[in-house]
């Protein structure tokens, strides 16, 4: 199955399905979005990255900055923070370029490495689509932490590959049907950007009326 274009979903939406498939609802379904501290130093690190008028050559290694890609099997498109394309003899011609490159994505994160998949999953995605279009096998990656200053190599594994488009497929079909899951708190509700549009606390009072109570109650504090 290919999907047309008008149907592609942001690829940087996997990040936010994995980390709740209710901030991802409210952001790409109801165009829902607010900023905080956290997505403002995000925004500025991701804008270091992508100078698009930048383009490196350090050796046989090149380097692409906010390269876009795409995937019509996965139906996703999007940007790579930076592509490094390494000179490889099981690789591909790049126009204008001798010899054989092999892409190596990497992406930027504000923050540390996370103990989810998120970040991984959205790496891999990148990875598939540059396969995809490229023709070429993509087997690793990397993800840069600002706050370490370092890189985090991954694998782009047949595991997560299936991980990746079955949760894509999931997206397809919310986005498809318009539905935005209900609230469930967690504890990374309290960094969300997003917290005063999803409000979480509904998710831990039993009724409308418990929860104006509830705030009616914190004011007069």
């Amino acid at each position: 199955m290919e999907y047309r274009e008008e149907e592609y979903l942001m690829l940087s939406g996997i990040q936010h399905y994995v980390f709740c498939k209710r901030q991802w609802a409210l952001i790409h379904i109801e165009e829902q979005w607010q900023d905080n501290v956290h997505t403002v130093m995000g925004e500025l690190l991701h804008k270091k990255a992508h100078d698009r008028f930048s383009y490196e050559k350090r050796g046989d290694e090149l380097i692409a900055r906010a390269l876009p890609v795409h995937s019509r099997q996965l139906g996703i498109s999007g940007e790579c923070d930076v592509v490094e394309f390494w000179q490889d003899e099981d690789g591909v011609p790049l126009f204008g370029k001798k010899g054989l490159y092999r892409p190596y994505p990497v992406e930027y994160k504000k923050g540390s490495p996370k103990t989810t998949e998120a970040d991984i999953l959205q790496l891999v995605a990148q990875a598939m689509c540059l396969e995809e279009m490229f023709s070429v096998s993509v087997e690793e990656g990397a993800l840069y932490y600002g706050e370490i200053r370092r890189r985090e190599q991954v694998e782009i594994s047949s595991e997560r590959k299936e991980r990746v488009r079955n949760i894509l497929e999931e997206m397809h079909g919310m986005y498809s049907r318009k539905y935005t899951p209900k609230v469930r708190w967690s504890k990374g509700c309290t960094a969300c950007s997003l917290k005063d549009v999803c409000l979480p606390r509904l998710g831990k009072i039993a009724s409308a009326k418990s929860y104006v109570e509830h705030t009616l109650g914190e004011e007069d504090v």
